[in-house]
């Protein structure tokens, strides 16, 4: 089943029919409440389907109170691409030490302010020459540490700002609208290791690139990256961790004004997001 955060309140969807999630206390509430799963089940099956209900129409990112957290260089082609970006300033070792450490990059992404839903712009910084999406796998974690679900997460990256300096990532990573989740949240507590991400950028209508990976080509286990994402670190309304990414464009490519992003997870849904720059760029 699929959770949806929209304007008038939780939305879970079985097979195509939407039910409304009564919770009084809001998102915060329902994503920490215990055994959601078979909460959201019994609702389902005591329920009626909502009549002529407009997910489009209504929906919004999936996420309330939470923190949104990134893991780093968890795909051999990730740790490729920063090595190569970083050349210049001394600082690709440490790409390749981390995707053989014992411990994982992890760095905080965004605040709720930052993040957009599925249809939203996201923000291209005015003093980056070289951003680009990183399609990823975001977890969905509540408050007691427990793997809920997963969503499609879009961490938008200026690899030029990192590959200046690596003491630059917060730079390059959180900025406004830095982040994209959704449409929804697949309630689940696994996923099969052969689900396929797959990238889109349209420019003008026509694909200016594609990529694939599975998640099986994930270097960290996902228990791994929670555990250390948990360590002396309390989260009292839960938090969103991105996986890291396996697909990274060519290194002459750059997003422009304009572009949509589309990225699809079998089985959760795709974010689309255009992008947008206060300086549009050619």
């Amino acid at each position: 089943m699929l959770l949806y955060q929209t304007a008038v309140g939780a939305v879970v969807a079985v097979d195509g029919r939407f039910y409304s999630v009564a919770e009084p206390e809001g998102w915060d509430a329902l994503f920490n409440r215990a055994n959601l799963e078979t909460f959201l089940d019994s609702l389902v099956r005591q329920g009626s389907a909502m009549a002529g209900f407009d997910l489009q129409k209504h929906i919004a990112a999936p996420i309330g109170s939470q923190e949104v957290w990134a893991a780093g260089v968890t795909y051999s082609r990730s740790r490729a691409a920063r090595v190569e970006e970083s050349k210049s300033s001394g600082g690709s070792t440490c790409y390749d030490r981390v995707y053989d450490a014992e411990r994982p990059e992890i760095f905080f992404k965004a605040t709720r302010q930052r993040v957009v839903g599925t249809g939203a712009e996201m923000h291209l910084r005015g003093d980056s020459r070289w951003m680009v999406p990183e399609p990823e796998l975001t977890l969905a974690i509540n408050s007691r540490g427990e793997l809920i679900g997963f969503t499609v997460g879009n961490d938008l990256s200026c690899r030029d700002i990192e590959g200046e300096n690596p003491l630059y990532l917060p730079q390059a990573k959180i900025f406004r609208h830095c982040a994209a989740m959704g449409p929804g949240i697949l309630i689940a507590n696994q996923i099969d290791p052969a689900t396929e991400i797959r990238l889109q950028i349209l420019r003008a209508g026509r694909s200016a690139f594609e990529g694939a990976t599975t998640l099986s080509r994930m270097k960290r286990k996902l228990p791994e990256l929670i555990e250390f994402l948990f360590r002396d670190n309390d989260f009292p309304q839960g938090c969103f961790l991105m996986t890291g990414t396996g697909i990274v464009p060519p290194d002459d490519f750059t997003l422009h004004d304009g572009d949509e992003v589309r990225i699809t997870i079998d089985s959760v849904g795709t974010l689309v997001n255009r992008m947008q720059s206060d300086t549009p760029r050619s």
